[in-house]
């Protein structure tokens, strides 16, 4: 994988080192196929006990197998499992230190909600007292207390998803495997119990690792992010790394919103000489690639500045025309026409009055931002 030009912070490698402690998860060269198409390709993974990880992709990526291979419910084709430690070639769901919590949540109708959280302890044969406090507990956590008699059906989707959630963790599990928790909500109520899960997560210290399609939703929820595209990792990283550094194309499409502009390598600087503008970009430091290398530069929408006079000093510089602007409450989205095939975008925070900048439809503007704002991309 190539990095970045620009210096990345120290958080963007996995915090991996020997004397750490060996992470609950190791995954080395797990493939996967079915009838013959390969949805997990050759993945390397770590992740350390007590993080909240996020595997992040399209549908399709392959992170729903990742998922089921963990838990056992697949078999993987090659490579190795290791959780907690241990191997875990031929160890069936069962014995494995996981649980899994399913995007339906899969709770027992006819059970009432302190009998559905209380299911697994039974079957470990527990004492009545340690499952009554067991119980009371994970029902606290969840902030359900007293609604221990209810039935699945008397409870709004939210309410099912924090039963299903404690029912998952009251056996304490030393790792917990969430399949899209949160899609069958709606906006709002997403958006409340994100923060409540990352809450409950920090206090109980059982490791989570959730598939999730939603880029918002894995930067405000995860400790690191591993980035899927065709059964590969394409990065992996914190949310801050992977959104300001992506290693790729690919990832810095997919997280957030970007502009990149494809090229070359102009000169021994590292400049990078856009044909569609007509003029080299300021890549912010020498590149070491030789002059020809394809390459491109990556800057996000918040990073650029857009002015009606030309200004002074700018690293780079483009002048277009405002083609449209959408406005999104705290900031306006201005789509302007530089002459390349897409318009530029940039985010402008919104003043008490007015438009952002005051700037509309139609006006010619500059756009401009630092070298050091901009990410360049070899792959």
């Amino acid at each position: 994988m190539s990095a970045p030009v620009a210096a990345a912070p120290p958080d963007t490698k996995p915090p991996v080192s020997e004397s750490r402690a060996e992470p609950i998860i190791r995954l080395e060269g797990v493939s996967k196929s079915f009838d013959s198409v390969r949805v997990v390709q050759e993945v390397d993974l770590a992740v350390e006990r007590g993080e909240f990880f996020s595997l992040l992709g399209a549908s399709g990526c392959g992170k729903t197998t990742l998922l089921r291979l963990l838990a056992g419910f697949e078999t993987p084709d090659s490579g190795r499992i290791a959780i907690a430690g241990a191997d875990m070639a031929g160890v069936p769901p069962y014995r494995r230190p996981v649980n899994m919590m399913f995007q339906s949540y899969a709770l027992f109708p006819h059970m009432t909600v302190a009998d559905n959280v209380a299911f697994g302890l039974k079957q470990e044969r527990l004492p009545r007292e340690e499952i009554r406090r067991r119980t009371r507990e994970m029902l606290e956590l969840v902030q359900m207390t007293g609604y221990e008699r209810r039935k699945p059906d008397e409870l709004s989707g939210g309410q099912r998803q924090r039963v299903a959630l404690a029912r998952a963790i009251v056996r304490q599990p030393e790792l917990l495997l969430l399949d899209e928790p949160l899609a069958a909500l709606d906006r709002k109520l997403r958006e409340e119990t994100r923060l409540e899960l990352v809450s409950i997560q920090a206090r109980v210290g059982i490791t989570f690792v959730m598939v999730t399609h939603d880029q918002e939703e894995a930067m405000t929820m995860s400790t690191r992010i591993a980035v899927m595209k065709e059964g590969r990792i394409e990065q992996i990283g914190s949310p801050r790394a992977i959104y300001e550094y992506p290693g790729s194309r690919f990832v810095a499409d997919f997280i957030g919103s970007a502009n990149i502009f494809e090229g070359v390598i102009a000169d021994a600087a590292g400049r990078l000489a856009v044909a569609a503008l007509g003029l080299a970009l300021d890549t912010g430091q020498g590149s070491g690639l030789a002059p020809g290398t394809a390459a491109a530069l990556m800057i996000r929408p918040e990073k650029l500045s857009v002015t009606r006079e030309r200004p002074p000093q700018a690293g780079n510089l483009l002048e277009g025309v405002v083609r449209d602007i959408a406005y999104l409450g705290n900031l306006s989205i201005y789509r302007v026409d530089v002459g390349a095939t897409q318009p530029v975008q940039a985010a402008l925070a919104n003043l008490s009055h007015g438009s952002a900048a005051g700037i509309g439809s139609g006006d010619r503007v500059f756009l401009s931002w630092h070298p050091a704002d901009a990410v360049l991309l070899t792959r």
